[in-house]
């Protein structure tokens, strides 16, 4: 079970949880370990048994006396790919170890489905830390709501723009083109009507020749000041969308409506100040620039916190450790589970 944890921290936060797999031959032996890679792609225990495919010359040995262990309650429900449960019972498993169950309606009753097939299972198996890696992911499913990345890119004294508004470019071309993978994985990047009248984003997902990538996410502007027609942000593809309002509950709801499963919020200070102030934040993730400006814009608004018992407090993300992109350094944080809020991160 913990190297299939150690492999679901190979994948990326987002949409789904970080899941990992291992299958055991009889005797203990770890024949092969899988993790899912992101939306859209193979689950855990479809890749660990297309591994252990691949490594026994394209078919599968027999699996009878073989268990499976993996850090979430196998899928029993069709999305972009099959129900694991019916796989692993198709592959002959013959035992299911799982860490932790599955909290949601449309994902949960893989147990189940594999009992009734005749598969030997058992939970709980190391089920704090399988929680724990995938706290927040819970959390915005049990609110019903995407899953929140918030992007920003500051000065070393915590400033997105200079005095006279100039932030193009904080960051180096390494850091800027890192964000744009984060862009390509969500289904809806959100600005503030301040930072799109401002900056003119396109706020669009591309490469690192600055070409637009085929799959986009929707672009939403957030505020009630009008959108000019001549926006970069409106673009030519539909997916633009403007909500008036500055409720970030309901601006996620609206998004959650609309089938997004990952959220990223791009700025500016206002709109991530009140995210962060509705603790609607999942994971943070920093790039900071060897740069001081001393005053300016700063990179978040008013979180409502007057002394210091009350600050937010954070954790380091630890499957992304933090690394240089150039000359800047990329940090990824979540909130410090509200049960240790009161812990020193």
């Amino acid at each position: 079970m913990q190297a299939a944890l150690d492999a679901a921290g190979q994948g990326p936060r987002g949409a789904n949880p970080l899941v990992g797999a291992a299958i055991l031959a009889p005797d203990g032996t770890v024949l092969s370990v899988g993790y899912h890679r992101g939306a859209g792609t193979a689950h855990a225990e479809i890749d660990a048994l297309a591994v252990l495919r691949e490594k026994s010359g394209g078919s599968l040995p027999n699996l009878s006396a073989c268990t499976m262990v993996v850090t979430l309650e196998p899928c029993s429900h069709h999305g972009r790919t099959g129900p694991c449960a019916a796989a692993i019972a198709e592959a002959g498993v013959g035992a299911i170890v799982y860490a932790a169950a599955d909290p949601t309606a449309e994902a949960a009753g893989g147990a189940r489905y594999l009992l009734d097939a005749g598969v030997a299972v058992r939970a709980g198996l190391l089920s704090g830390p399988a929680l724990e890696l995938n706290q927040r992911w819970f959390r915005a499913k049990a609110e019903d709501r995407p899953f929140t990345t918030l992007h920003i890119a500051q000065t070393l004294d915590g400033l997105i723009a200079a005095a006279d508004g100039t932030s193009q470019w904080i960051t180096g071309a390494a850091a800027r083109q890192d964000s744009h993978g984060i862009r390509a994985r969500v289904d809806a990047i959100v600005a503030g009507t301040g930072t799109v009248l401002a900056d003119d984003p396109r706020l669009t997902a591309r490469d690192a020749d600055g070409r637009e990538l085929e799959r986009q996410p929707l672009r939403v502007v957030v505020g009630r000041r009008e959108v000019p027609a001549s926006a970069a942000v409106r673009g030519r593809d539909g997916k633009f969308l403007q909500l008036a309002g500055h409720d970030p509950a309901a601006v996620l709801g609206e998004l959650a409506a609309r089938g997004a499963g990952h959220v990223m919020i791009e700025g500016g200070a206002t709109v991530a100040g009140a995210f962060l102030a509705a603790d609607l934040v999942d994971e943070l993730v920093l790039y900071l620039a060897p740069l001081m400006l001393g005053t300016g814009i700063r990179s978040t608004g008013d979180l409502g916190i007057s002394t210091l018992a009350d600050a937010s407090r954070w954790r380091w993300d630890p499957v992304a450790p933090a690394r240089t992109l150039g000359a800047d350094l990329r940090l990824t944080l979540e909130p410090l589970p509200l049960a240790r809020h009161n812990e020193r991160p």
